[in-house]
């Protein structure tokens, strides 16, 4: 079987294309991965996709096909994919919410890959600089992780568009963690990425629109939170945490990562956003069965962040 079955599917001309069953999605993200697929193919099937936007049962299809053809990483209890792109987003604080998480004695599994982005933006450079890296906390960079699913979301630049891969990658969860939390930029693939998690069979997932596509929220408004609660449809809201017009990443607020963490520079809207967060994940990982009391647990660890050790979970 060529990739040329699943293109005729997706292409046949108004009244006879259709979606592919998750079977089938699964069976063309299997080839693509493989390096057997023509790359004339890949192109068209990215692209009819883009064009026509992809469906639940195409995404789940994908994200199985990756996840089989992935090496094993070792098990984490949080999923936190990183892959945000562009030039809008500011300092990573999302990390600092992942350091507060695992000091609760969680295993937190950063992936991911981010272009174009300052250098106050970079999250490698800012995870050297935290020395955030162990104690609960690792990164897995997206071209050592799956050299395949790297060079399929470089095809952006040839494309000049966003493929499906990009909500892949996210949906993907390489180390097999019983929870995850996800940000998305376009706020229409909350709800495509919460069903298509329910189709491959997960239990506990957080999806909001993110500070430029990342998990990581913004205190200033009320956000709109799906996902999946034991395998359960979540569609709820999460009221502002301050009253504030700060948008989530201003050009010329440079935020120390180090210095924050620290106490050595206090910034009501950084703080907000890192409790905020963690907060978010606190709920995903079932610590808290309310976002209130997330919340709470949230602000107390970030108030008690200080000693080194970690707490058990």
């Amino acid at each position: 079987m060529t990739l040329a079955t699943f293109v005729r599917i997706v292409a046949q001309g108004k009244g006879r294309a259709r979606p592919l069953t998750q079977e089938e999605a699964s069976q063309a993200m299997s080839l693509i991965l493989s390096g057997e697929a023509a790359p004339e193919a890949v192109g068209a099937l990215l692209m009819v996709l883009r064009l026509r936007g992809e469906t639940d049962t195409e995404i789940a299809g994908f994200t199985q096909a990756l996840r089989d053809t992935t090496k094993p990483v070792p098990k984490a209890d949080l999923d936190w994919p990183c892959y945000s792109a562009g030039r809008t987003r500011g300092a990573p604080l999302f990390l600092l919410s992942a350091k507060l998480v695992a000091q609760a004695g969680y295993n937190v599994c950063l992936h991911g890959w981010n272009s174009h982005q300052s250098g106050m933006a970079d999250v490698r450079a800012a995870l050297s600089t935290l020395s955030l890296e162990g104690d609960g906390v690792t990164y897995h960079p997206l071209e050592t992780l799956n050299s395949a699913a790297f060079n399929l979301l470089q095809l952006r630049d040839t494309f000049g568009l966003r493929s499906c891969i990009n909500t892949v990658l996210r949906m993907w969860n390489p180390s097999g963690a019983r929870a995850t939390v996800q940000g998305v930029f376009h706020p229409s693939y909350r709800g495509l990425q919460s069903r298509a998690a329910a189709l491959l069979g997960d239990q506990n997932l957080t999806v909001i629109k993110g500070g430029g596509g990342e998990f990581e929220r913004n205190p200033t408004k009320d956000i709109s939170v799906f996902g999946l609660r034991d395998g359960v449809e979540l569609d709820e809201k999460a009221p502002a945490l301050i009253n504030a017009t700060r948008r989530l990443h201003e050009p010329e607020m440079n935020v120390d990562l180090a210095a924050l963490w620290s106490g050595a520079a206090r910034d009501e809207f950084a703080e907000a956003t890192v409790i905020g967060t963690a907060a978010l994940a606190f709920w995903t990982l079932g610590t808290a069965t309310t976002h209130q009391q997330a919340l709470h647990l949230a602000t107390e660890a970030w108030n008690q962040r200080n000693p080194i050790s970690r707490r058990a979970g």
